[in-house]
C-alpha cells in the first residue's frame, strides 16, 4: 500500500448495485383507491351489459332449439287422407215415368226373372264388397274413370258377377248438376262423342253392356244416341235405358240399330227408408209376375244392401234373380 505525505491510500471500491426503494405508504395508498375505483367501474359496466347478453343468448337459444322441433313435427305429421269427391246418383224423376209397352222380348219359363243393377259403383269399395258377399246375382254397373271401379269390376268378373258400364250423360239440369267424368253431351261433335264412348268402354274391363247415368238431355237426341249405338253394336254390347226422362228415344234407336235393350222398371232406392226400399223390391217382383220379368236400379247405399240381403231368400222363392243380359232382347 502505498503512502502519500504520511496518508495511506485506499484503494477504490467496486460501486454497489442500486436497490430499489420502498415507497411511501402515501403513495402505495394512492394507487389502491385508483385500482379500486376501476373494478367498481368494469362491475358497473359489466351488471348493466350482462342483461342484454343474456337476453340475446336466451333469444337465440330458443330460436335455435324451435327451429327443429317445428320441422320434427312436421315430419312425424300423418300425411291428409284425401277422399275421393262421391258424384251425385241419380236425379230421380219427380214422379214415376209412365213406361212404354214393350213387346214380349222372351218367352220365359218357370219363375220370372229379375235382373237387379246396381249403379254408381266404383267410389264405396267398403259397400261393394258387401254386395259381392252377399251372394246375389245381382249386376254392377261401374262409373268410368272412378278411382276403385276397375279392381271391383275385375274382383267382381271374378266371383262369377256380370259387370257393366255406367255411362254419364248430360241431363237436363247440367251444368247445375254434373254428371262427372266420362260425361257424353249434346254439345260434343261426332268425333268427340264418338272418341270419349271409346275411352269410357275402355276404361273398365270386359263389360257386358252399358246403362245410362242420368242422361235425361241426351237420351233424348236421336242423332247421337244412332252414333252410340253403332259403336255398341260394333262391340257386341247391350243397352238398357235407366228411363231418367219421359222422352227418351232408346227403345226406338235400339230397335232401328238392332241392339239388344231393356229399360228399368223401378228404381228401388229413391227413398232410402228401409221400409220404402223392401216395399219398391215387392213392386218389382210384382212386376215381374206381370210381364215374365223386370229391371230393378238400386245404388250403393247401406240401405239398400240391408233391405236386400233382408229379402233374399223370399226374392228367391219367388223370382229367378238374373244377369241383366238375360233379360235383353232386340226390341
Amino acid at each position: 500500500m502505498e503512502k502519500k505525505k504520511g496518508r495511506s491510500i485506499q484503494p477504490k471500491k467496486a460501486p454497489r448495485k442500486k436497490t430499489n426503494k420502498q415507497e411511501p405508504l402515501g403513495l402505495t395508498l394512492k394507487k389502491a383507491v385508483f385500482g379500486i375505483f376501476i373494478l367498481i367501474n368494469i362491475v358497473i359496466v359489466a351488471a348493466l351489459i350482462a342483461p342484454h347478453i343474456i337476453k340475446k343468448e336466451k333469444k337465440e337459444v330458443k330460436i335455435s332449439v324451435k327451429t327443429p322441433a317445428k320441422k320434427e313435427v312436421k315430419e312425424m305429421s300423418p300425411p291428409k287422407l284425401v277422399l275421393p269427391k262421391l258424384p251425385t246418383f241419380e236425379i230421380f224423376p219427380k214422379e214415376e215415368i209412365s213406361k212404354t209397352s214393350l213387346p214380349e222380348i222372351k218367352q220365359f219359363k218357370g219363375l220370372p226373372k229379375v235382373a237387379i243393377i246396381i249403379d254408381d259403383i266404383g267410389y264405396d269399395k267398403a259397400v261393394a264388397e258387401k254386395l259381392l258377399n252377399m251372394g246375389a246375382n245381382i249386376t254392377f254397373s261401374v262409373f268410368p274413370y272412378s278411382p276403385f271401379g276397375k279392381s271391383i269390376a275385375i274382383e267382381a268378373q271374378n266371383r262369377g258377377y256380370e259387370v257393366i258400364l255406367h255411362l254419364p250423360m248430360e241431363p237436363v239440369e247440367y251444368p247445375t248438376v254434373d254428371p262427372g267424368e266420362g260425361a257424353l253431351f249434346t254439345s260434343m261433335s261426332p268425333n268427340q262423342l264418338i272418341t270419349k264412348l271409346e275411352d269410357d268402354l275402355n276404361s273398365i274391363p270386359n263389360i257386358k253392356g252399358v246403362n245410362n247415368h242420368m242422361g235425361s238431355k241426351l237420351t233424348t237426341n236421336s242423332t247421337q244416341l244412332y252414333q252410340i249405338f253403332s259403336v255398341l253394336k260394333k262391340r257386341n254390347l247391350f243397352f238398357i235405358d235407366s228411363k231418367t226422362s219421359s222422352e227418351s228415344i232408346c227403345q226406338p234407336s235400339a230397335r232401328l240399330l238392332k241392339i239388344p235393350f231393356a229399360q228399368r222398371d223401378i228404381f228401388l232406392d229413391h227413398n232410402q227408408e228401409k221400409s220404402a226400399v223392401l216395399n219398391q223390391i215387392n213392386n218389382l217382383i210384382t212386376i215381374s209376375t206381370k210381364k215374365g220379368y223386370a229391371v230393378g236400379i238400386g245404388h250403393p247405399h247401406e240401405t239398400t244392401y240391408h233391405a236386400i240381403l233382408s229379402m233374399i231368400t223370399e226374392i228367391r222363392n219367388k223370382v229367378e234373380l238374373v244377369e241383366a243380359s238375360k233379360i235383353v232382347a232386340v226390341p
